[in-house]
């Protein structure tokens, strides 16, 4: 488990470059970040190895007299597991939000943001608990900088805000699924089995492992039939595994169907079309 704390987002300010010039000021600004929601309210799909990109979007209200320079400052929003101030792991972006202003005051100025986190399965997520619910936060970040050795010193500052708000995300493990109905060609009445195997994304070895006691449809679908329908449902065994038998009537397409958990995305197998003679 990663352990995280307010100010470790330093790395991220340094992406954006917040350090590289003095900061207008210490104090934390009044913000607001509303109408948050991520990846369009879908549940956010990961593997071991590609990149998603997410889409946030939200309502951001500031003092009118606070200019987000992304150099000096910055704001965004993130997401998180555990508590605000002591956080199991974080995701956030290292790019700065498109941001729209759809109405002002002589105080306020309110904007519509939009920003995408890139979620690196290899270096975002590292154990079974990042499957799950994920709160969302809002951050403000500023620092200043002195690089100027001349006179045997430097310094850096860093100030940092978050804001929690009730908007969640939901990250789930991929799932493969296979299936195998054999054999092929086969006689009309005859027996036929049907394997495969479920599978989900496991972070910590970045593999597919077995993924057992899972229940798992058998759908079949007829030659020129326009749907499938469930022929039977079965567990999921050691490593996966699945196994079952069926009386060969008519030619068609079988599959296996798995709906998915809280943790583990759906998933359909590729059909296996069998010849029935």
């Amino acid at each position: 488990m990663r352990k995280l704390a307010i100010g470790t987002a330093l790395s991220g300010a340094l992406a954006l470059g917040v350090l590289a010039a003095p900061a207008a000021s210490a104090d934390s600004p009044d913000l607001a970040f509303t109408h948050v929601k991520v990846n369009n309210g879908k549940a956010i799909v990961v593997g071991t190895t590609a990149k998603v990109k997410v889409p946030v979007t939200y309502t951001l209200a500031r003092p009118a007299d606070l200019t987000v320079d992304y150099k000096t400052n910055f704001v965004g929003v993130l997401l998180y597991r555990g508590s605000l101030a002591e956080q199991d792991n974080s995701i956030e972006s290292d790019t700065a939000p498109t941001c729209t202003t759809t109405a002002t005051s002589d105080t306020r100025v309110i904007e519509s943001c939009t920003e995408t986190l890139v979620i690196d399965p290899r270096e975002s997520l590292y154990e079974a608990a990042d499957a799950g619910t994920w709160k969302t936060a809002g951050f403000y970040g500023h620092g200043a900088s002195d690089l100027d050795d001349s006179d045997g010193h430097i310094s850096f500052e860093f100030g940092y805000d978050m804001w929690t708000n009730a908007a969640t995300a939901k990250i789930q493990r991929a799932a493969k699924l296979t299936v195998n109905a054999t054999p092929e060609p086969v006689v009309k009445g005859r027996t036929l089995t049907v394997k495969g195997k479920l599978t989900r994304a496991n972070w910590a070895s970045d593999t597919y492992t077995g993924y057992a006691s899972q229940k798992v449809a058998l759908r079949f679908k007829a030659k020129g039939a326009d749907a499938y329908t469930t022929v039977k449902t079965i567990t999921s065994g050691t490593g996966g595994a699945l196994s079952t038998t069926v009386k060969a009537s008519k030619d068609g397409y079988y599959r296996f169907t798995f709906a998915g958990t809280s943790t583990t995305a759906a998933k359909t197998a590729a059909a296996d079309y069998v010849d029935v003679r």
